[in-house]
């Protein structure tokens, strides 16, 4: 695998059109979802992509997987190799059709996989006396399988704590001394919360640093703040996707901030109306060509994920893509609340700053054709002035989102608690 860290920008971009033009010779006449794709757009397989042509391909969205899915069930067209080759099943948590998006992986898919992170335990400067703990259920969802094993081929210690309590994984993290957790940052909380009722002190535990993903929140300085303080160790944020594979990660000497791993993507931030490059350091869509992930590949896909480029160059010379404040909200998440464009991870950002809210909830509904926001917050025990609560957290929306939200208190336990990806949006009729 090239090295992620010190290859010049030219050498770069060479690198990554030859990586480009592997991947189509692989896919064409083999994959027949891309080489359709590729072909209605005037690519017949038969020269090399120019980056000129490679910028006129279509995007490719969730749903036109979805769709070739369902067309083609279970699996879909985008299989270069036999059936019989795939030996890896996971799947996204949903669609908007309803249904998950099945990604089968080779044995090549999944070493290119574990290569990546590789470069991303590189990133965060894991130790060869590091032990890592996985509190997750080790279901299909992709993100932690592949921690898991990327750590384990590197002969690190790794705990499974999946099928277990949240008070059996803290006593797990004890008897090994485990230094790493990997979860999302809404799982992560709620160990902490446990651990405040079990009477464990976190800041002094083993535990030198968490690693989070599976959704928004490790960049969040609220979020990481409060991570941070509970646990007393350093967060990293890391980014993937099921049908991507893991390219993005938080270095250990960059804080909040996302550092690509382009050696193995092309990595687009487009406007997400016109499908534009946006200029440099503005908000856009992050598009992603992966290049390793040859029997199941995505050429110009849409993650859906709001992100800014940074504009300075890194201190130390690295020269791949940065994301300050990681993804910055999501083009199918956002809300239109009284003329204002709300993201939840904005409304996160806002709640996490107050330490006596356990969990909250995001209610949208339609009041006189108009989405109306109510939030309901889940106040810890030991918070006992409710009224004032309520009031500060409406003061600080207004001040920070510049609109009034309704703010509800619930009782303790009202809530639910997620071990994967929260989903803390609902819609009322």
């Amino acid at each position: 695998m090239t090295d992620p860290l010190w290859m010049s920008r030219e050498r770069l971009i060479d690198h990554q059109l030859e990586r480009l033009n592997r991947l189509v010779e692989h896919v064409v006449p083999a994959n027949a979802f891309w080489t359709e794709r590729l072909r209605a757009s005037g690519f017949d397989g038969g020269r090399k992509l120019t980056w000129d042509a490679f910028q006129q391909l279509p995007l490719t969205s969730k749903s036109d997987l979805a769709a070739d899915q369902l067309q083609f069930p279970p699996y879909g067209r985008n299989l270069s190799a036999p059936l019989a080759s795939y030996t890896r099943l996971h799947q996204t948590s949903g669609t908007t059709t309803g249904q998950p998006l099945r990604w089968l992986d080779t044995p090549a898919n999944w070493s290119w996989i574990l290569d990546c992170w590789d470069a991303i335990y590189r990133l965060v400067e894991l130790t060869p006396d590091d032990r890592l703990c996985f509190p997750f259920s080790f279901g299909p969802f992709l993100g932690f399988w592949a921690g898991f094993e990327g750590a384990a081929r590197q002969g690190r210690l790794v705990l499974a704590a999946g099928g277990m309590s949240s008070e059996a994984r803290l006593r797990l993290i004890a008897d090994n001394q485990a230094t790493l957790l990997g979860c999302t940052p809404t799982y992560a909380l709620r160990l902490a919360e446990v651990a405040v009722a079990q009477g464990i002190d976190l800041p002094r535990s083993s535990i030198r640093a968490v690693l989070v993903a599976g959704e928004p929140g490790g960049c969040l300085p609220s979020v990481r703040e409060r991570l941070e303080s509970t646990w007393g160790a350093r967060v990293f944020d890391h980014w993937g996707m099921t049908e991507i594979g893991p390219l993005a990660t938080e270095a250990a000497d960059e804080p909040a901030c996302l550092t690509v791993l382009e050696t193995e993507c092309i990595a687009e931030i487009l406007d997400p109306q016109s499908g534009s490059p946006v200029a440099n350091g503005e908000l856009g869509e992050l598009v992603i060509t992966n290049f390793g992930r040859i029997d199941s590949p995505v050429i110009r896909y849409r993650t859906g994920d709001l992100v800014r480029a940074a504009v300075e160059s890194h201190p130390s010379g690295r020269i791949l893509l940065r994301l300050p404040g990681g993804v910055l909200g999501r083009v199918d998440d956002m809300l239109i609340i009284r003329g204002n464009n709300v993201f939840p991870s904005s409304l996160e950002a806002v709640v996490r700053e107050f330490t006596e809210i356990a969990e909250f909830r995001i209610v949208v509904s339609r009041q006189r054709e108009m989405d109306h926001l109510r939030l309901d917050i889940e106040p810890i025990p030991e918070a006992t002035d409710h009224d004032d609560l309520l009031l500060r957290v409406k003061q600080k929306i207004q001040e920070r989102l510049s609109f009034q939200a309704e703010v509800r208190a619930v009782s303790t336990g009202t809530l639910p608690r997620f071990e994967m990806k929260a989903r803390r949006v609902v819609r009322e009729p």
